[in-house]
């Protein structure tokens, strides 16, 4: 299913967010060119290890940052006040244009081969530096910072406070973009994208303090020295990551066992599982929990499997309830045994309970599975009739809040959803 584009004020936002980015890196290019290059060596040795950080790079952007080591020397770059002891006079606008020509440099290759980074990506990492840059270098170039919290261990912590601003503020701008492309709501966009700063996020934000503050003491030998553990993490996420996609993989391929033995529609288990998300996401649902939703929508039809014939169109919403319980358990059973999340499997098992004793995932899963079924039968006006059906039988069957949800999503998507009371 294909979700709707942004509202106005969404779509506002995401485009000043990406129009003030290429803007700032001219406007950095140009100055910088004009005026000339401070310190070239140190503005050099940054440049190449950013570039260097973008040719690690292991994908086009997604849930963790693709290019830490990259993103960790631009904020070094930008919280840089002395190098080898001798004060710096790099100001912001050389910050960005040292950290776009960089960028562009080592993502040659990406593009070269169609993996270059997203728009998105590249617009919150201008940003993102230049406020850090903007936070830092007046301060410190006007003295300012040196007479408020000296050079010592406060100039550390003075140093990490901006670092956990600027990563609070690249958060802010990853959920406003995602905000605007998916129309998900706003908050817990927000609260995902700050529970990823504790992993790579973290990393990246103390690797460049780190390097910023043995830069200023040791010179740019430091550069390679606090490099190396960023690489060994980066390998190792990687790893992670390539772990992550063969579970997926294998998740749905077990989805897809129901189709394949005729059990279920085509398509009908990845349309409840996208749809299962958005109405998460709507009610409010994030990060974890949003991924066992998804994984138990994409296996809630597995339990069919056990069935000697198969229901008619794979619609288990019309069967006496206690066949539902049955196939549900049975499903509950077999996830239980590929190894995937037990909190998949409860959801597959509980789908069919009353759904005042269900979780919510296993409600969301219950009411989406309903609707596919129910829209499937009514021909063209399939979707209008089985929302107005869902909408009849919630307190008896569904939850109010979980159909309306629905509702708003499908609202959002296909126009407007017929707006009527709620019967139980």
């Amino acid at each position: 299913m294909t979700y709707p584009a942004a509202g106005r004020p969404a779509a506002a936002v995401a485009v000043a967010i990406r129009c003030a980015a290429p803007l700032v890196a001219l406007a950095a290019l140009g100055a910088t060119l004009w005026r000339g290059v401070e310190e070239p060596a140190t503005a050099l040795a940054f440049g190449v290890l950013i570039a260097g950080g973008e040719l690690a790079r292991w994908g086009s952007g997604g849930e963790r940052e693709p290019a830490p080591l990259g993103a960790a020397g631009a904020l070094a770059y930008a919280l840089l006040g002395e190098s080898g002891g001798r004060p710096t006079h790099h100001g912001v606008l050389q910050v960005v244009a040292v950290v776009v020509a960089g960028m562009l440099v080592g993502a040659v290759p990406h593009v070269a081969h169609g993996r270059g980074p997203s728009a998105d990506v590249l617009a919150r990492r201008v940003l993102t530096v230049a406020f850090a840059a903007v936070c830092f270098q007046p301060l410190y170039n006007s003295g300012a910072l040196g007479r408020w919290v000296g050079y010592g261990s406060w100039y550390a912590v003075a140093v990490v406070g901006l670092l956990a601003l600027t990563a609070l503020c690249d958060a802010v701008l990853a959920a406003a973009l995602a905000h605007a492309r998916t129309r998900w709501p706003f908050g817990p966009l927000l609260r995902e994208e700050l529970r990823r700063v504790p992993g790579i996020g973290s990393a990246v934000c103390a690797t460049g303090a780190v390097m910023a503050l043995a830069v200023a003491v040791a010179g740019l030998w430091a550069l390679p020295v606090v490099s190396g553990p960023l690489l060994l993490t980066q390998l190792a996420v990687r790893r992670y990551a390539a772990v992550r996609a063969t579970y997926r993989q294998t998740i749905a391929s077990l989805a897809r066992a129901t189709e394949i033995a005729g059990y279920t529609p085509a398509g009908h288990a990845r349309r409840v599982a996208d749809l299962s998300r958005a109405v998460g996401r709507e009610l409010g649902l994030s990060g974890a929990d949003l991924t066992v939703l998804e994984h138990a929508a994409l296996m809630h039809d597995i339990g069919q499997l056990s069935l000697v014939d198969p229901v008619p169109a794979g619609a288990t919403a019309s069967l006496p309830e206690a066949e539902q319980r049955r196939i549900a358990l049975l499903g509950g059973a077999v996830v239980r045994q590929t190894g995937v999340a037990a909190g998949v499997a409860v959801v597959v098992e509980r789908q069919a309970d009353p759904y005042r004793e269900q979780p919510l995932t296993a409600r969301i899963v219950r009411t989406v599975n309903a609707y596919d079924e129910m829209a499937r039968e009514q021909g063209p006006q399939g979707p209008l009739a089985a929302l107005e059906r869902l909408r009849l039988a919630t307190g008896r069957a569904y939850q109010p809040e979980v159909v309306e949800a629905l509702a708003r999503v499908l609202a959002g998507a296909d126009g407007p959803a017929p707006r009527g009371r709620p019967k139980g």
